[in-house]
């Protein structure tokens, strides 16, 4: 017999009242463990996302590729990634969203200091540890960083390799060069006798990192996803007005321990050394036109490049997968 069958009614309906209400659903965050991501990292370590009622899970990814994989499949929510991931795999069908910005385009070209390499051009035949290909990283290296140099990808002996490995082979001298982001860049200039030449970042500003998320996750749970963005904007604010604070809550994820060992400061504090990292970058929130036209650049850029095509052979709108819904409403 069912539980309304042998309780009076009123005895059930109050019973059931009292009864915990359902947990809320957890909100999964993706992020790389790079600093473009840092916002994302301060806002679980600062409980933004929690202070904005969110119950939030973070989530690690190895690469913008399996994030994006991530949000298409169902097993992320939201992510902090590069722009071409999201237009290549839109381009391809997927549902995806553009939704908030998150930092603009910091990547730096170390070069040995018995390397001979002084400028863009110098790394011809060269050894250069990038990312993996199809990254934003090896995106704007091929299209924007080389061409510069008047050279070709195939001028340059280009290796393919996580931030970490990349600094690892400058010091055991298997690269002459390094195309890295922070805190790899700032790490790499700390332990291995390298010199930073180019910053593509000053000649080439571009929305390298945005905040991605599913069709389907913006229409059921928009009030989540806006609640996020609005975490992420505080993270951000912190990041821009209070940079040592906001090392203190993710310099352990960059740097395992309390201090980096370095060629000619010894033993450096790592929050120091985020801190520092921190204050590289441009953190915003708000995407403008102008990174509307580049993020369509960048899309270009890959059309070019052959890794992304429309049945048509056109060029791709990237308007389709832009929602500035969030800070239209909140008059960014």
């Amino acid at each position: 017999m069912k539980l309304k069958q042998w309780l009076s009614l009123p005895l059930a309906a109050a019973l059931i009242a009292a009864a915990p209400a359902m947990a809320a659903e957890k909100f999964r965050v993706g992020y790389l463990r790079v600093m473009d991501d840092a916002q994302a990292i301060v806002a679980q370590e600062g409980d933004y996302y929690k202070n904005a009622g969110l119950d939030t899970e973070l989530i690690e990814f190895k690469s913008g590729t399996d994030l994006i994989k991530a949000i298409v499949g169902g097993q992320a929510d939201i992510g902090v990634l590069g722009f071409t991931n999201a237009v290549a795999w839109a381009s391809k069908g997927a549902d995806l969203k553009v939704v908030g910005g998150a930092q603009q385009g910091y990547h730096s070209l170390v070069v040995r200091d018995d390397s001979g390499i002084n400028s863009i051009a110098d790394l011809k035949g060269k050894v250069l540890a990038s990312q993996q290909e199809g990254s934003t990283a090896d995106v704007v290296l091929k299209g924007v960083v080389l061409k510069e140099g008047n050279l070709q990808p195939s001028d340059v002996n280009i290796m393919g390799v996580s931030p970490a490995v990349a600094v690892q082979s400058l010091v055991g001298k298997r690269a002459d060069a390094a195309f890295l982001f922070e805190p790899y860049d700032r790490i790499a200039q700390l332990v291995s006798p390298v010199k930073q030449i180019y910053e593509v970042g000053q000649s080439w500003p571009f929305p390298c990192m945005v905040v991605i998320t599913s069709g389907e996750v913006l229409e059921k749970r928009k009030n989540d996803v806006w609640a996020a963005l609005d975490a992420q904007k505080e993270a951000i604010d912190l990041l821009k007005n209070d940079p040592e604070k906001a090392s203190k809550l993710i310099a352990s994820y960059f740097i395992a321990e309390p201090t980096l060992k370095t060629l000619k400061h010894g033993e450096m504090p790592r929050e120091q050394v985020i801190t520092d990292a921190i204050k590289t970058q441009v953190f915003t929130a708000k995407l403008t036109d102008k990174d509307a036209a580049r993020m369509q650049e960048i899309a270009d850029i890959l059309q070019a490049q052959g890794s992304l095509k429309t049945r048509d052979g056109k060029p791709y709108d990237v308007s389709g997968i832009i929602d500035l819904s969030w800070q239209e409403a909140r008059q960014l």
